[in-house]
């Protein structure tokens, strides 16, 4: 349920421990890095000065969203897992022009000729920031207390679930045996950890990572202070072997009012700004005049979407929670479903600043991207929507409402994050579409979403999470086996789905090493969860930010013809960045970017065609 984008993996959610996100629980970003040339550049300058920077080499993010957990075995939200990135190598990284597959620890990969055994040949060149040298056996030992601890399990179990045995033969080469073919072993989403620290530890499903700092990593920053939904602080990691970032520092700053980091934009006190995790349009547009700022507006990796309460339950079949047991009807979650104009969220929400929604992977991964056909398609329709109540055994009584056999009138509850403006203005529309049906609406506005979302005490929730490049996480987080083991546990599901037909496409998509016949059996799952209809997807929103061209001389987005700055699928933006005035002009700089207002049109992503609509919009945001 997090906004996600795992990666990190891409979530935002409302869940502590499991998104990229839910999606209304999104996270801004800002950053702040400077010597700044102006009047601004006092500001700036005290700024840096109260977060314990260095002149014009802190950059500093403003986000929206607080950290779950600083453990790379616990952390889904998309700023926990960003900052999980920049603390920790993964065996391999996502280019990013194109996401394809890179070398990240591992320099190599070798499948055995029948895929059950995979050879990495870790590199010589890495160390751990207190010195060590990174080897193979670290990577080992990650692998395995993921596979035998639960705890250690929560956040990327899905990713070891079908390994037979991890060793490290010797210091630059680690073997994985499989039970079965893998087609995710160029694409494991799970950030390796120092053996000598973390062997430590006893109890991983409690351990948090933030008593303790610097914290010993091996990314492009080490972490060095953090204070709950206050600050995350970083420096940068000079030994990096891919080369040391172009900031000194890079500090994370919660900001629980976004309009008030959009201010501090505009006074030079942070140089970069997300929302939680996109501006509004209103808040865009504002920033639209000044000569300072640039806008950037691109197709998104998010979706936003409708979760549906299925009956929590736990893997030891306890049930818990208090979901409508009206919405364990198909035709109840199809008929909800109909009664919302997905248009209309994305014009007046959005304002246009995003894509109506359909399958479960956004558009921008074309090779996953799936739409319901025209007879599949639960598209607006609220004469439909009643015939389907009224089928169900909910009529209208004399008062117009909506009754079960049982004369209770049907009233739900909707989870949603206090910090998201789009959870709010969507809400609305809700209450008044779902109302003209005869059904009551609450909204359950929060600061802390997760709680009840743990707790299965919710009827629909706002959700959403950032999708990786390869999906296997996002779709993990549906299966039976994600959920928790009892529940008093936390597991890696989202919101408790348990099909079975599902599970059996997962396995097969799982093992499918042909990219046409995967692909081929993912729209085949993303179609199965649309005709469930516990989640829905609503829209998939643009990534809007900005940024000051007075103290970012450049920027990395990913991909690189269109994309995203902050939420990336790994560390590009925040090391590649070059603070304006210091001369260096090196490093990828695919910092242009599309300004509010600009006409819908075609972007290349890599070779394919990505549609790239974008109109104007007024207010909203999201949950990675």
């Amino acid at each position: 349920m997090n906004t996600q984008d795992q990666h990190g993996r891409g979530r935002t959610g409302p869940r502590p421990r499991r998104t990229r996100l839910l999606a209304a629980a999104g996270a801004a970003a800002l950053l702040l890095a400077s010597g700044l040339a102006a009047p601004a550049a006092s500001a700036a300058q005290a700024a840096r000065a109260a977060e314990g920077g260095k002149g014009d080499r802190t950059l500093t993010v403003a986000v929206a969203q607080s950290v779950d957990s600083l453990s790379p075995f616990l952390a889904v939200r998309l700023l926990s897992t960003s900052v999980g990135r920049l603390m920790y190598e993964y065996l391999t990284d996502y280019d990013p022009k194109d996401a394809h597959a890179v070398p990240g620890l591992a320099t190599r990969w070798e499948p055995s000729p029948d895929k059950l055994t995979w050879t990495y040949t870790i590199r010589e060149n890495s160390k751990w920031s207190d010195g060590q040298p990174v080897t193979a056996e670290d990577a080992a030992w990650t692998f395995n207390k993921m596979m035998t601890d639960q705890g250690a399990a929560t956040a990327n179990g899905s990713f070891v679930g079908n390994f037979a045995s991890v060793t490290a033969p010797s210091p630059t080469k680690l073997v994985i045996r499989l039970k079965k073919p893998q087609a995710t072993m160029t694409a494991l989403d799970v950030p390796i950890v120092p053996k000598h620290v973390w062997e430590k530890v006893k109890d991983f499903s409690k351990f948090n990572n933030d008593k303790s700092f610097p914290i010993v990593g091996d990314g492009p920053f080490v972490l060095t202070d953090y204070k709950p939904d206050s600050y995350v602080r970083l420096k940068a990691n000079k030994d990096f072997w891919r080369g040391a970032p172009k900031f000194d520092e890079l500090v994370f700053r919660y900001y629980k009012d976004q309009d008030a980091a959009v201010a501090a934009l505009r006074k030079g006190e942070v140089s970069f700004v997300a929302g939680s995790p996109s501006l509004t349009p209103a808040q865009a547009a504002s920033l639209k005049g000044d000569k300072n700022i640039r806008v950037n507006d691109a197709p998104g990796r998010r979706f936003y979407a409708l979760a549906t309460n299925p009956g929590a339950q736990a893997k030891d079949g306890t049930k818990f929670g208090d979901g409508d047991p009206s919405l364990l009807d198909e035709r109840v979650r199809h008929a909800l479903f109909m009664a919302v104009d997905r248009a209309t969220i994305v014009d007046k929400v959005f304002q246009g600043h995003a894509v109506q929604g359909q399958g479960y992977v956004p558009p921008r991964f074309t090779s996953y991207f799936w739409k319901p056909s025209a007879g599949q398609e639960l598209a607006y329709d609220p004469a439909k929507a009643a015939a389907l109540l009224d089928q169900a055994g909910y009529r209208r009584n004399g008062d117009g409402k909506r009754v079960g056999k049982d004369g209770k009138p049907l009233s739900y509850r909707v989870l949603c994050h206090a910090t998201d403006p789009n959870d709010k203005a969507v809400g609305k529309y809700l209450q008044e579409w779902w109302g003209s049906l005869g059904i009551g609406v609450t909204l359950d506005c929060l600061d802390n979403v997760t709680d009840p979302w743990l707790a299965g005490k919710y009827d629909l929730a706002f959700d959403g999470w950032s999708v990786n490049p390869d999906p296997d996480f996002v779709l993990s987080i549906h299966t039976c086996a994600a959920r928790p083991t009892t529940p008093k546990d936390t597991g890696a599901t989202d919101n408790f789905i348990c099909d079975r037909t599902y599970d059996q496409l997962y396995a097969q998509q799982l093992a499918e090493y042909d990219p046409a016949k995967r692909a081929d059996l993912v729209k085949r799952m993303e179609s199965r969860l649309y005709d469930l209809g516990y989640m829905n997807v609503m829209a998939y929103p643009n990534a809007v930010e900005a940024y000051r061209t007075d103290q970012i001389k450049s920027i990395t987005t990913m991909p690189a013809a269109a994309g995203n700055i902050y939420g990336q699928d790994g560390y590009w933006s925040w090391w590649s960045a070059v603070p304006a005035g210091s001369g260096d002009s090196s490093g990828d700089s695919s910092s242009t970017g599309v300004v509010i207002g600009i006409a819908a049109g075609v972007v290349v992503l890599a070779g394919l065609a990505v549609l790239f609509a974008v109109r104007r919009r007024a207010t909203a945001e999201d949950r990675e």
